[in-house]
């Protein structure tokens, strides 16, 4: 390129298509041959790299705070003003190299993608894909003013849940039925959402040529090595191994408590009586012991981490008006930032694992020439996240530097795995009245995020 992209990123979060155009105009131009194809795509990553992360930075603004309106407009912005522009150009590129016939070196899965990728391109899509994103949003927006007033001070519905670990069965159930009543207040918004998403998403699939979305969506998540029947089979397993396992579990718990049925507010208290684990007060302790654990784990994991606490990169602690659950998104051309919503729960230690497990796969990643090499499947994602969580299990107590004494690292791992399995499976029963889990319970664990995004 003739002219290099501003190398701070801060500088072009406001700008349109127009401005980025010379470079996609430059690239498009060029003849590739086998002496210069290294070169094009270096410069074509650079120019992808920078898009993304204005996106990604746009996005965690709004996720931040989903009440600040000047981050909803220059978001909106980016979605109606770059977005679609910068999809279409990256279809013709796509379709530059691909024609060419060259295959760069380490370059034949994203060579795979990018076929797939360019057959499911459509111009009258592109629209579409810009509401999708603004749905999403505004799913995160109704979800994050969600708070109630418990004993005369407001909380979000995520500050209630340490109350859910109270002895009192009657103090849980109250604040269950409390989060209940406000969630449901947003039923008719929620559902509207859904409708709008749906029609949405039908039209995504139909201009693409696909009879539903599910077989849209399996090629726009790029899953070649298993098919929707795959799945079936995994769900009869799910069904003849882990349900009954689950169902003795739940029965186990119900013996403990002494009741005939495990209502939600059951779910979360030590069947034991005992006082609820509360591995950390304050979000500035779960970061100090984290970066003791992944230290422990491997040291150049802990410089890793430390890298993202001093370029203050973590938004951690739960605030009214912050985006629902917790993700890592990646800033290829800075670092990268860790977003939760923790609340001094054992879940949020395992959450903050999890998702520097993703961040270090990203720092591990940073060496490869190109952005399309970077870009991995959600399947093979969760790989380095749900290892890290086990990987750190060994660091957990306090003589390691962790949160648990020996009294509680026992319940806490065994938590910890149940939510694995749950995780895995699909049956993790966070709002619903159980007897013996029906083998049809959706109500997934939080790694599955943003459920409307479908895998964000």
């Amino acid at each position: 390129m003739t002219t290099l992209l501003p190398s701070n990123v801060q500088e072009i979060l406001d700008w349109s298509w127009s401005l980025f155009e010379p470079y996609a105009q430059e690239l498009q131009a060029h003849s590739l041959t086998a002496g210069n194809i290294k070169q094009w795509l270096a410069t074509w990553s650079r120019l992808e790299s920078t898009i993304h992360e204005m996106q990604q930075r746009l996005e965690v603004a709004r996720s931040c705070d989903t009440t600040d309106e000047t981050a909803e407009r220059r978001y909106n912005n980016f979605l109606d003003n770059v977005f679609p522009y910068a999809q279409a150009s990256a279809q013709r590129l796509k379709e530059k190299l691909l024609a060419s016939g060259l295959e760069p070196p380490d370059f034949k899965i994203p060579l795979l993608k990018m076929r797939t990728e360019a057959t499911l391109f459509r111009d009258a899509n592109l629209p579409l894909l810009s509401e999708e994103r603004k749905l999403v949003a505004a799913y995160d927006k109704i979800i994050g003013a969600q708070a109630v007033t418990w004993q005369g001070q407001e909380l979000t519905l995520s500050q209630l849940r340490p109350i859910y670990q109270e002895p009192d069965r009657v103090v849980r159930e109250s604040a269950w039925r409390l989060a209940a009543e406000r969630q449901l207040a947003d039923r008719d918004e929620i559902n509207a959402l859904w409708v709008k998403f749906l029609d949405l998403r039908s039209r995504l699939a139909k201009n693409a040529g696909y009879a539903n979305y599910r077989d849209f969506r399996w090629q726009q998540l790029l899953r070649f090595d298993y098919t929707p029947k795959a799945c079936v089979w995994f769900r009869d397993a799910i069904a003849e191994v882990v349900v009954p396992a689950a169902r003795r579990i739940y029965k186990k718990r119900r013996q403990t408590l002494g009741v005939s049925t495990l209502h939600p507010w059951y779910l979360n208290v030590d069947p034991f009586n005992h006082i609820g684990c509360s591995p950390f007060k304050d979000v500035s302790i779960l970061i100090d012991k984290a970066r003791d654990i992944f230290q422990r784990v491997d040291p150049q994991l802990g410089v890793y981490f430390h890298t993202m606490y001093s370029e203050n990169l973590l938004d951690l602690d739960n605030r009214k008006g912050k985006a629902p659950s917790g993700f890592c998104t990646a800033f290829f051309v800075a670092i990268l930032i860790g977003f939760m919503n923790a609340v001094g729960l054992q879940d949020d230690v395992i959450t903050l694992l999890r998702e520097g497990g993703h961040a270090f796969h990203v720092f591990e990643c940073s060496h490869l020439s190109y952005l399309q090499q970077m870009d991995v499947p959600l399947e093979f994602a969760e790989v380095a996240s749900m290892s890290m969580e086990l990987l750190a299990g060994p660091y957990l107590t306090l003589d390691n530097g962790g949160f648990y004494s020996d009294a509680d690292i026992a319940r806490a791992r065994q938590e910890h795995l149940e939510i694995v399995r749950a995780g895995l499976c699909g049956l993790w029963p966070s709002t619903v009245k159980i007897t013996d889990p029906p083998l049809h319970i959706l109500a997934l664990h939080g790694g599955c995020r943003r459920l409307p995004a479908l895998g964000r």
